[in-house]
């Protein structure tokens, strides 16, 4: 793959050669590199406003074989640049806070779109028919996963009614609470770096129970997939000390869609139920607030008080 220097040299190398419209979209790339990367052929000529066949023909020119190779040269040049200056100065805390914001967000954009390409749909498929047909639903995530377990096991009860969220602070609850699980039910793990020693554990015990497992996880080479039968991969990394995880919770979201598309009638029927729970006992339980409702309670409550 190219390297940064690489592509930076190719544009100096060409650009006394390159006509009016190239040494136009090279002057925005080197400008607007961390944008650039996340657009088509097309949507570049749009913005610069040449043609997509100019575009093509100025990756080519510079010496890539089309623009998926020019792209990925892109790519690695925003990588590169995220992990050395921006990432020094995030963790010295050197650069002004809109100069964190933008570093941060382009680098979690940039690890939802790898994930995007890379992802096995096959996989992602086969986690959702195992999902919807199981007898029981378990999911594990620790320390800075727990989140996102928490949240797909959220989303995963308003869809079924057999849904366990494993909450625990040692690997003996663990087993406890996974004593029924067998080859009827599934069990979602979710790890990242530094990966959980009790969350392989307890895909351990499923394995062994013969239940189906599914993992969320960050490499081919996580210890995770060990114990599982369909591996989910999110790209995962860093910001200092900040674990980023936006591209996992992308996954899971789209686990959820998967399943609500499957289950149209029963989240329709839920959520119609839910809705109602809330109009019935919101006076009472005051979390879910009506701002109309309250507003209109105020006043009459104002009115009684000037009485």
């Amino acid at each position: 793959m190219a390297t940064t220097t690489d592509l930076v040299s190719k544009i100096n190398e060409y650009y006394g050669k390159m006509s009016k419209g190239q040494k136009l979209l090279a002057n925005y790339i080197m400008d607007n590199y961390d944008k650039a990367v996340f657009l088509t052929a097309a949507k570049l000529g749009e913005i610069i406003g040449v043609s997509e066949s100019t575009v093509v023909r100025f990756a080519t020119f510079i010496g890539y074989k089309g623009y998926p190779e020019f792209q990925k040269a892109l790519e690695e040049m925003v990588r590169l640049k995220l992990n050395t200056a921006d990432t020094v100065e995030l963790t010295n805390g050197s650069i002004e806070q809109n100069g964190v914001l933008r570093s941060v967000l382009v680098a979690d954009a940039l690890k939802v779109k790898n994930t995007m390409e890379t992802i096995d749909e096959v996989a992602f498929e086969n986690a959702v028919e195992v999902i919807n047909n199981a007898r029981r639903i378990y999911v594990v995530g620790i320390r800075t996963c727990a989140p996102l377990a928490s949240f797909l096991s959220f989303y995963l009860n308003m869809i079924f009614d057999n849904v366990v969220n494993l909450q625990t602070s040692s690997t003996s609850e663990l087993f406890e609470q996974m004593i029924h699980i067998d080859e009827r039910d599934c069990l979602i793990g979710i790890s990242f770096p530094r990966y959980s020693m009790r969350t392989l554990k307890a895909l351990e015990f499923a394995n062994n129970r013969r239940a189906n497992v599914i993992t969320i996880t960050d490499s081919i080479h996580s210890p995770m997939n060990l114990y599982s039968s369909c591996n989910l991969i999110a790209e995962s990394g860093m910001h200092a000390a900040v674990d980023s995880l936006v591209a996992p919770l992308s996954v899971i979201n789209a686990l959820i869609v998967a399943l609500c598309n499957k289950n149209q009638n029963t989240v329709a029927k839920n959520l119609e139920m839910i809705e109602n729970v809330w109009n019935d006992y919101q006076f009472y339980e005051n979390d879910e607030i009506d701002l109309v409702d309250d507003s209109l309670k105020m006043n009459y409550s104002f009115e009684g008080l000037d009485e």
